[in-house]
């Protein structure tokens, strides 16, 4: 089974080392294609190129957009970008972006990239491998990456 990692030069954080340890901790058989590319909007062709070009079953699309609204405006295309190469392709891209101004603090902000590129491997493999995990997780309040919060009360 092959897995595409996309990530970016931008990022201050190296999400798909991360990511790729988490999955080789928790099962077998995975193996990767990475495409690094400079920026966050070029994840959306490196995404396409992982699924028609390397055979990827999936995709993880690692970004880390500034903290100035130009960046948020980029993060935004490169978000409309992936969904487009999901409709394209039929095959999931798990987009896991980390804002730098999500936290003040480095040492969070730290701990946020780690937790939510780890978090999101573990989707990736329910994804694959055991999708009744999610579905058992349906409406529970998961958050990748912070806090999960309870769910809504009947």
């Amino acid at each position: 089974m092959k897995v595409g990692i996309a990530d970016t030069t931008f990022s201050r954080f190296n999400f798909a080392e991360e990511a790729i340890a988490e999955i080789r901790e928790n099962t077998t058989g995975i193996i990767f294609e990475r495409y690094t590319v400079p920026g966050i909007k070029d994840l959306p062709v490196a995404c396409k190129k992982l699924l028609d070009e390397r055979d990827c079953l999936a995709v993880m699309a690692f970004g880390m957009p500034g903290k100035e609204d130009i960046d948020k405006v980029c993060a935004h295309e490169a978000s409309q970008g992936i969904i487009q190469v999901q409709l394209m392709t039929n095959k999931h891209v798990l987009e896991v972006f980390v804002y730098e101004d999500e936290v003040e603090d480095e040492k969070f902000l730290l701990r946020l990239c780690k937790n939510r590129a780890r978090k999101h491997a573990h989707n990736l493999i329910n994804l694959l491998k055991y999708p009744e995990k999610l579905t058992k997780n349906a409406g529970t309040g998961q958050r990748e990456g912070g806090t999960n919060v309870s769910p809504l009360k009947k």
